[in-house]
């Protein structure tokens, strides 16, 4: 009778010879992810709130590992992620410049750019033919949403406008919408210009 591969498998680890590269590499994969998980266990037995950051962050590097092959989307979501929590520090700089006056616009004005971020994300992959890479199109985007929510510390009434207008101006441009229009108007011009020659050669 042949040796099963499982019990040939644990007699090569077990003996750890120095040949063996893969026991070798096995028994420190296994030292380090004992002392990784006995780190995080002590960490996340602290208090609630390292637990629930300890989980947070096992969370995110699940969600990572599993969309390591999409770059494009990685990209993506960590420009919106960085876009939302600057554009609330803008709102919480301008409260407190402004006073409590300001208070309603600046609150209104964070969760006006977690929806324009939002929208950018969509709007990058929503369309089946992109010209463009999606993810850059979504850091253009929150660049520019970025730059409004600025201008939110002025004039708080004004940023979710503006940058209403500058993240549609960046998806029309990345997405093939200004191509469109000139696409159009070139048929447009085409047809005007079909009578008058028609008309020129009854003459």
């Amino acid at each position: 009778m042949t040796p099963r591969p499982s019990l040939d498998s644990l007699r090569r680890f077990l003996r750890q010879e120095r040949d063996d590269d893969w026991a070798v590499r096995l028994l420190r994969r296994i030292v380090f992810g004992l002392a990784a998980a006995y780190t995080v266990f002590a960490l996340a037995a602290t208090s609630m709130s390292s637990f629930i950051t300890v989980c947070a962050l096992l969370v995110l590097g699940v969600l990572l590992w599993l969309m390591r092959r999409r770059g494009q989307l990685l990209l993506a979501l960590a420009s919106t992620l960085v876009t939302a929590g600057v554009a609330g520090f803008f709102a919480s700089a301008a409260e407190i410049a402004g006073g409590a006056a300001s208070g309603m616009f600046s609150g209104q004005g964070v969760f006006g750019y977690w929806a324009l971020s939002l929208m950018a994300l969509l709007g990058a992959w929503i369309p089946k033919a992109h010209p463009g890479r999606r993810g850059l199109t979504v850091v253009l985007a929150d660049v520019v949403l970025l730059v409004t929510s600025s201008v939110g510390t002025v004039v708080p009434a004004a940023s979710v406008p503006l940058g209403f207008l500058g993240l549609t101006l960046v998806l029309a441009a990345r997405g093939g919408g200004f191509a469109a229009v000139r696409r159009l108007g070139g048929r447009l011009k085409r047809r005007a210009r079909r009578p008058v020659a028609a008309a020129d050669t009854d003459r």
